[in-house]
């Protein structure tokens, strides 16, 4: 761990990841480094409300470069750390998925299968001709056939001439990945890689044996729900609800004729996700305006109103879990974590509207005991990220042919979106004329 009495030393030149959370409500900037047990201590965390963001998507480019520059400087300042490169998360309603296979001849076919020969399929999936102004972010194997033996989860080592596998694809806007990686250069920092923002989460927050077993990862963020379903280890299915947090906090502004902060306030303070938990005579006393009498507020008609819109968003994370296909499979249940977990009786209206054994996921899974408390459901993504991160670093040092690019998500499967989009509109960058229309 570094000496917060030495120098500011460079995360570039140390074996120190950060973790960028773009979010709608908060940027969260996240610096960690794996102790000798393998754990992740965090050294430091930054943060700053997210002003230019709208539904995980960058609206205003110069307010969200001022929010990462003042979360880099927090984090830079508690960890002693100069930051230089961070993994930085995406979401946003225009995130999509689609399954799709594919297959390959093999040249050299008196020998084994190699890794070459799975980097080369996959590779292969992000030549897809995709809608318009969308780009391929993931491509997460699912499992491989070879000649006529199918249900294979590593095809390395075995013998065969044709490969084939199903994909599970991710895609999403190249406009909405351009301005993030803007907004991230213009604050001075590098983009080592980028990372589906429920992907990450399910890093942090859900077990192995959870994966195996069959589990749905619900994120409630301020701008969206994402969700993220596995089984037997293998990610099956991704969506993005466009309603988080705050579609909450506007209907308790408008059913109660309060200012948006004082809405957020009782939501966070005193929100409940159950009506029936809360008593007629409990009162919540909000200032008045300008001299005018405080207005009252019952906790059970905050209540109401919270849980008639978290009933909307979770019938809808329920007709996704059934669209998957994998609802009768899901042995684990649902998690749900992201800043919407952190609200009472979450847990118990998640369960009453979807039928399915729930808990809230903590992102201490893999978290070392560090100076910062990052084991709140709100740090999920960016705990998530440091460990992405130091997969990346782990798959680069010890890469083998042996190795299983199944229930991992490979450095091809990340970092090759950004060299695809941004090697080819390199020229856009340079211009004065791309600046972002505010």
């Amino acid at each position: 761990m570094i000496n917060p009495e030495n120098s500011s030393q460079s995360n570039a030149n140390l074996d120190i990841i950060v973790g960028l959370d773009i979010g709608t409500t908060k940027i969260a900037v996240l610096v960690g480094q794996r102790n000798e047990f393998g754990k992740i201590e965090i050294l430091g965390v930054g943060k700053a409300p997210s002003l230019g963001v709208r539904r995980g998507v960058v609206s205003n480019i110069e307010q969200t470069v001022q929010a990462i520059r003042a979360a880099v400087d927090e984090a830079e300042k508690k960890s002693n750390v100069e930051i230089k490169s961070v993994h930085v998360g995406i979401a946003g309603q225009h995130i999509k998925s689609l399954k799709h296979s594919g297959s390959r001849i093999r040249e050299s076919v008196d020998e084994p299968i190699a890794q070459k020969d799975v980097d080369s399929l996959i590779d292969s999936m992000y030549k897809l001709v995709m809608l318009p102004g969308e780009e391929i972010i993931h491509v997460l194997p699912q499992e491989y056939t070879i000649d006529s033996e199918s249900g294979i989860k590593n095809p390395i080592g075995h013998e065969g001439v044709r490969l084939e596998a199903n994909f599970h694809i991710i895609t999403g806007q190249m406009a909405a990945a351009k301005n993030i990686k803007k907004c991230v250069e213009k604050a001075g920092l590098q983009v080592v890689d980028i990372v589906l923002e429920p992907i990450a989460s399910s890093a942090s927050v859900l077990s192995e044996e959870e994966k195996e077993a069959g589990v749905a990862l619900v994120d409630i963020g301020g701008g969206t729900t994402d969700i993220a379903i596995f089984y037997d280890k293998i990610i099956r299915h991704t969506a993005v609800i466009p309603f988080g947090g705050n579609v909450i906090t506007e209907d308790i502004k408008e059913g109660c004729s309060i200012l948006q902060k004082h809405a957020e306030e009782m939501k966070i303070k005193f929100g409940s996700a159950l009506a029936k938990e809360n008593q007629d005579n409990e009162i919540i006393v909000i200032p008045g305006l300008k001299g005018r009498t405080p207005k009252e507020i019952s906790t059970k008609n905050l209540a109401c109103i919270i849980e008639a819109r978290m009933k909307e968003i979770l019938e809808l994370v329920a007709f996704e879990i059934k669209n998957s296909g994998y609802e009768k499979k899901l042995i684990a249940g649902i998690v749900v974590t992201g800043g919407g977990a952190q609200m009472k009786h979450m847990k118990q209206l998640v369960e009453y509207t979807i039928g399915m054994d729930t808990r809230i996921g903590y992102p201490n899974e893999h978290l070392a005991k560090s100076s910062e408390d990052v084991t709140n459901p709100l740090f999920s993504t960016g705990v998530g990220l440091v460990l992405q991160g130091y997969e990346e670093l782990e798959v680069e040092k010890t890469r083998m042919p042996k190795e299983s690019t199944v229930t991992t998500h490979s450095k091809k499967s990340r970092g090759n979106f950004f060299d695809s989009i941004f090697k080819s509109t390199k020229k856009l960058f340079e211009e004065e004329g791309d600046e972002f229309q505010q």
